[in-house]
C-alpha cells in the first residue's frame, strides 16, 4: 500500500509568514492597508467616487478596523469600468490580463504587475506546500490554461517551490491518464468533478492507482462535499485537498487545506478577509455563516477594497493543530448569487449534493432540471446516477431508492422534488466545472 503524506511530514514546509503572532500579524495588515487605500484612492476612480459619495477618505482609514466604513465593491463595478477601469498600474506596467465569465453582461477583468504574479505564485506555493509537495515532486496541473486564472495560478506556485510543472491543462482524458502513469505523476491539480472523471476512466483503463507515485490533489473552482473528497481518495488512492480563489482577488491561492483537511487557511498576510450577513451588510458573529468579503493588501495592478464574493461560508475558531495561525474559513457552501429559488424556497445545490453524499448506493454525478409551463409553478427533477449494482437490482430497491432521496431532500429543503434515477454515466461529464443546474425557466422553454 503506498504510503499517503500526513501533517507530521510538512510541518517543516510551514513558511514564516503562515505561522506569524496574530499582533504581528495586525500590525502589517494595517501598515498595508493604509498603503493599498492609498493607492486605490489615488489611482482608479471607482474607488474616489465611492467614497467620495460616502464622505470617508484614506486619512480616515488607521488599520482594519476601519474597513467598515468604506463602501463595498461588487462585479457590478467591474463591469461598468469594463474592460481596464480597476486597474490601478498603467498597461506598461500590466504583464498578465485574465478575464473570468459572467451569465450576465461583460465579463470581468483583472491585471497583474510583475509583483502581482510573485505574490500569486508565493500564495500558490504555499498552497502546495500545505500538501507536502516540494521541488521532487512532479505536478501534473489538469486546470485549464488561458483567461481562467486557475491553470497559470497553478503552474506559478509549482515553479515557485521548484517541482516540475507538467501543463497537462483540461481534456483529453486517456492521455492525461497516460502521462500520469508514464511520467511518475506525485501531484494532481484539477477540479473535484474532473478527479472524479479521471478515476472512473483510469479504472476503466485498467489502471491501478495503488501502485501509481500520485499521492496529493488540489481540488478548487467549484464547491464539492466531504462525500465527493472520499469518492476522490478512494478512486485515485491520494489526499484530496481544498484551495479557493477568485480571479477578482488573485486567482486560486487565497486559502488552502493543510493534511489536517481541518478548514482553509487565507493567506490574510495579502487579503484580509470578513464576512458579513448579505441582508443587512453587517458583520455576523465568529462562527456565524455569512458573504466571504475580501480586501487585497498588497496587489499594485488591480487592488480590491471590500470586494463582495457572494460565497458562503464562516470564520473556523481556533488554531489548526498543523501550526499555521492564520485564520481559517470553512468550505463554501454557496453562493448568494447562484441560490436558486423554486416555488418560493431558497435552494442551494451544495445542500443537494449533501443529501445524496448520504445515500448508499447513489454516484456523485446528478442534474437538476427546473422547468415551468406557462401559469403553473415550477416542475423540478433531480436526475441522479446510481451504481452498476443498484441498476441491476430489482425495480423494489430502485423504487424504495427513489423514495429515500425524495424524503432526505423534503427534509433538507422543505420541498418535494421528483427523483430520476438513471444508469451509470448517463449524465455528461465535465473536464472543467460540471453542470449541475439546468435551468430552463430562464430559456423560456
Amino acid at each position: 500500500m503506498k504510503t499517503l503524506p500526513d501533517l507530521e511530514s510538512s510541518r517543516a514546509l510551514i513558511s514564516p509568514a503562515e505561522a506569524m503572532p496574530p499582533d504581528r500579524l495586525r500590525t502589517l495588515q494595517d501598515e498595508r492597508l493604509r498603503a493599498v487605500v492609498r493607492r486605490a484612492y489615488e489611482t482608479v476612480e471607482v474607488y474616489r467616487r465611492k467614497w467620495s459619495e460616502a464622505g470617508v477618505s484614506p486619512e480616515d482609514i488607521h488599520g482594519v478596523e476601519d474597513l467598515p466604513r468604506l463602501p463595498f465593491i461588487t462585479k457590478d463595478d467591474f463591469r461598468e469600468a469594463y474592460p481596464f477601469g480597476m486597474f490601478s498600474a498603467p498597461l506598461s506596467e500590466i504583464v498578465e490580463i485574465h478575464a473570468s465569465s459572467g451569465t450576465t453582461g461583460k465579463p470581468t477583468v483583472v491585471g497583474y504587475t510583475r509583483a502581482d504574479i510573485e505574490i500569486w505564485g508565493e500564495v500558490m506555493g504555499r498552497t502546495l506546500a500545505a500538501g507536502g509537495v516540494t521541488s521532487n515532486d512532479i505536478v501534473q496541473n489538469s486546470y485549464g490554461y488561458g483567461l481562467f486564472t486557475g491553470g497559470l495560478g497553478a503552474h506559478y506556485g509549482a515553479a515557485r517551490i521548484g517541482a516540475a510543472v507538467v501543463p497537462t491543462s483540461a481534456g483529453n482524458t486517456k492521455r492525461q491518464l497516460q502521462v500520469m502513469e508514464d511520467f511518475g505523476t506525485t501531484a494532481l491539480c484539477c477540479t473535484p468533478s474532473y478527479a472524479i472523471v479521471l478515476g472512473e476512466t483510469g479504472r476503466e483503463m485498467g489502471i491501478n492507482f495503488e501502485a501509481l507515485p500520485l499521492r496529493v490533489g488540489f481540488h478548487g473552482a467549484e464547491p464539492w462535499s466531504e462525500s465527493m473528497r472520499q469518492e476522490i481518495e478512494r478512486s485515485l488512492c491520494i489526499r484530496a485537498l481544498d484551495i479557493y480563489g477568485l480571479s477578482e482577488v488573485i486567482g486560486p491561492g487565497v486559502a488552502y487545506e493543510c493534511l489536517a483537511q481541518s478548514g482553509l487557511h487565507i493567506a490574510e498576510d495579502h487579503f484580509f478577509p470578513e464576512i458579513i450577513n448579505p441582508t443587512t451588510l453587517e458583520h455576523v458573529l465568529e462562527g456565524a455563516h455569512g458573504e466571504l468579503v475580501f480586501t487585497t493588501l498588497t496587489k499594485t495592478g488591480l487592488p480590491l477594497i471590500r470586494y463582495r464574493t457572494r460565497d458562503i461560508t464562516y470564520f473556523i475558531p481556533g488554531q489548526c493543530k498543523c501550526g499555521r495561525t492564520l485564520r481559517r474559513m470553512a468550505k463554501v457552501s454557496g453562493r448568494t448569487d447562484d441560490m436558486l429559488i423554486i416555488r418560493g424556497v431558497n435552494v442551494f445545490p451544495s445542500q443537494i449534493e449533501q443529501v445524496l453524499g448520504a445515500v448508499e448506493g447513489t454516484e456523485p454525478h446528478y442534474q437538476l432540471v427546473i422547468d415551468r409551463q406557462p401559469g403553473r409553478l415550477d416542475e423540478v427533477e433531480l436526475w441522479v446516477e446510481v451504481s452498476e449494482d443498484v441498476i441491476s437490482d430489482e425495480v423494489r430497491r430502485m423504487e424504495a431508492l427513489e423514495m429515500k432521496i425524495l424524503k432526505e431532500l423534503e427534509s433538507m429543503l422543505g420541498l418535494s422534488i421528483k427523483v430520476r434515477l438513471v444508469e451509470p454515466k448517463s449524465i455528461a461529464r465535465s473536464e472543467g466545472k460540471a453542470k449541475r443546474i439546468v435551468d430552463r425557466r430562464d430559456l423560456g422553454i
